[in-house]
């Protein structure tokens, strides 16, 4: 099997359950920003060990599911399977436990953050600051219909970064802190 198809040569992409879009239509555009966020948040996982690498890693598993979801016009939707390829309230409920976590065990700034104090908490910045193109990106393919979840699932991902981050400066330690 090889690994290209000669099918995008045209300047066009497959979606899932069929169709073809132009590679610079809205839904390539936003699961590519996704795909970006993956690649990003891999970068911090190998900066990470414990809780942090495993939360991170689920993170990026989440988004798999988002971007399969975004990768599936509209009319095919309801084809999709929550948690496999279609995001979830759950999904959503779990980073808000996380934030929750973070924000009770670490506290928050008081001011303005100026990333880069350690690799990781600067990497998982970056990280953050793609999720957030990746939801600008939702918001405008949202307009075509559907995709709440995903916005929602997105707003708080780059919420949880942004403790994370904070709370990995401020040396949150994972494994005493429990799961």
């Amino acid at each position: 099997m090889k690994i290209y198809t000669k099918k995008g040569d045209a300047g066009t992409t497959g979606l899932f359950y069929g169709g073809r879009v132009p590679k610079d239509h809205l839904a390539p555009e936003a699961y590519g920003a996704v795909d970006e966020a993956v690649s990003a948040l891999g970068v911090a996982r190998t900066h990470a060990e414990g809780t942090v690498a495993e939360r991170i890693l689920a993170v990026q598993r989440d988004l798999f599911v988002v971007a399969a979801e975004l990768a599936t016009a509209p009319e095919n939707r309801e084809k999709l399977e929550p948690g496999v390829s279609a995001t979830t309230p759950e999904m959503t409920e779990r980073l808000e436990r996380w934030i929750d976590e973070l924000v009770e065990t670490s506290g928050l700034p008081s001011g303005f953050v100026v990333p880069g104090q350690a690799s990781l908490p600067a990497s998982i910045d970056v990280a953050r600051t793609v999720v957030r193109r990746a939801e600008r990106r939702c918001v405008t393919y949202s307009r075509e219909g559907g995709l709440a979840e995903v916005l929602r699932y997105l707003n708080r991902l780059a919420d949880f970064l942004y403790v994370l981050a904070r709370a990995t400066e401020s040396g949150w330690e994972p494994s005493k802190q429990g799961a």
